[in-house]
Formats: structure tokens, sequence, C-alpha cells
């Protein structure tokens, strides 16, 4: 059993208990996520199921679209509403004020991560050494804000739609925003509604479903990708199950690529690998015209049933 599962996660659970919930269910020892959803977080978690598991660090590289509630004037540790409250402050800022502030946000800025966050470091999730109170913070980073929509204010209650370059802590947004204004801000809700092509409208609650139903919802890994696409004819196929390279004669049809691009290798409708190309697609032709059968695809990851 391979392929992606996109999942609907509760508020409550960690991203590694789903991925546990459906280990469990589906009696699968290889699953795994792309993307922390923190715990207070609702929304699209992608896990990723037996060889899928392998492409889940190329789902990671999507633009995330998150629909987030904030309360302005209040200040947490971990920049959301499950940590320790640090200040309170008063806010007098006007409406228009308020949307002027949270829409100049739009584009690329300095993010500072959050002490209380799934990042790594030397070897250490921040959130395991914060609650053993080694607060470690990371260099800033640039991060992007593609757009922000739909503002909805209420009190000190601000909401809006946001889509994120990859790595881009919302929990951090809301509280740069809230010292742009000067009284800070905390985000108190907060839903994850698109990864890439993926949308939480397909994605199902593993807590509700059995392992049955859960296994009918899983998308196979030869749908997941949207790398080009070379189709090999069947002489070639054990051959680059074995890792060996994909040459002029072996490829049937392909989609354009270009030199040193990933490619996607399919035998019909099975993906077999990965693969680095050698050549650029245009220079197909020429090889075979020439009867010049080269080296154009090199494997770097087989997807071989063990």
């Amino acid at each position: 059993m391979s392929g992606i599962l996109l999942v609907d996660k509760p508020r409550g659970p960690t991203s590694h208990d789903v991925v546990e919930e459906v280990r469990k269910k589906l009696n699968q020892r290889r699953v795994g996520h792309a993307g922390t959803l923190d715990p207070f977080a609702t929304g699209l978690l992608i896990v990723g199921v037996g060889n899928a598991t392998r492409l889940l660090e190329y789902l990671m590289n999507h633009n995330k679209i998150y629909r987030v509630k904030m309360k302005l004037g209040l200040i947490t540790d971990t920049f959301d509403i499950t940590g320790k409250i640090e200040e309170e402050r008063p806010c007098n800022a006007a409406k228009d004020e308020i949307i002027e502030t949270i829409k100049s946000f739009v584009g690329s800025y300095v993010q500072v991560p959050p002490a209380y966050s799934a990042k790594k470091y030397k070897g250490e999730r921040l959130y395991e050494l914060a609650r053993q109170g080694k607060i470690v913070r990371l260099p800033p980073r640039q991060v992007t804000i593609h757009r922000i929509e739909d503002i909805e204010i209420e009190d000190l209650f601000v909401s809006f739609t946001v889509e994120t370059s990859p790595g881009t802590y919302v929990r951090s947004l809301c509280m740069d925003i809230g010292y742009k204004l000067g009284c800070g801000a905390t985000a108190v809700e907060l839903r994850r509604l698109k990864v890439g092509p993926f949308r939480v409208e397909d994605a199902v609650d593993v807590y509700s479903l059995s392992g049955e139903e859960i296994a009918r919802r899983i998308v196979p890994i030869s749908k997941v990708l949207d790398f080009p696409r070379v189709w090999i004819n069947n002489e070639a196929k054990e051959r680059v199950l074995n890792g060996m390279k994909i040459h002029a004669e072996d490829i049937l049809h392909h989609e354009p690529f270009e030199k040193n691009s990933i490619v996607q290798v399919f035998n019909e409708e099975e993906l077999l690998c990965l693969a680095r190309a050698e050549r650029r697609s245009t220079f197909l032709k020429t090889l075979v015209q020439q009867g010049r059968n080269e080296a154009v695809l090199k494997p770097f990851k087989v997807f071989k049933e063990s």
C-alpha cells in the first residue's frame, strides 16, 4: 500500500499523533507527514504511506493557504493561545489602520521562527528544548506572503486568509503584525486550507474512519507529483527497477524536460522511479535520428516493492 492521504487534522493531536493513528489503522510501519501542523491548528496534513514517504520531501516546497484568527493586545511565549501569557496591552488602532498594517506584510520580509516550533537545533526539536527551559532563537529567514484577503475585525479579534511560502510561520506573522501595531498579537485559531494543489475539502478525519475506509482514500504515488513524465518500454522496466540508466531507445514518449531536472519514469500507469535528466528532451530526437543509444536519465529514487 503506497500513496498519500489527505487528513483534516482536528485541534489537539500533534502531527505525529495523526501519523500514529494512520499507522495503527492501516497496520503499516512506513507512515510519515509533510509539513507539521501545531496541536492547536486544524486542517490539511499530508500523510505518506509506504513508498510515498519517500516523496514527502517534494511536497514540503508548496505554497500554503491558511485561515487564521488572532487576538490583538495579547502576547504569549509561543505566539499562540496555548502558550504562557507574557503581557496584555491595549490596542487603540482603528480598523483602517489594522487592515493597512496587515496588508503591508504582502511581499517578502525577514521572519524570526518561534522558539516553540518543530524546527531542529543540534538534532533536537525547538519545542522540546523550550520545555526544558532552553530557549533557542534561530536566525531570521526571508519568507514571502503572497496574498492576504477576507480580513474580518470584531473587537480585538482579527481573521484573515493568507497564502505563504514554504517555511513561513503564521504564528510569527500574527506577532509581527501586532508588534507593528504597537500592541502585539497572538494566534487563537489556525486552519490550513491548501498545500499546493491539495485542498482540505478533499481530506478525511482519520479518527472517525476505519482502516478500510482510510485505505480507499489513499491517492496512488503515480498521481502525487508534478515533475515531467517519461514513459519507457517493457524491456527496460526491470533494468530501471535495478537502478540502471535509461537510454534513448528505452523511451516511448515523454513530456518536455530540461537537463539536470527531475522527471517521473513510468511503465504504462506504474511509477517506477524518479530520475535526473542527463540530456534535455529536445535532444532525444537527434539521438534517435543518429542511432546513438546514449543514456538520457539516471534513476536516483526507485519505487521497487520489497
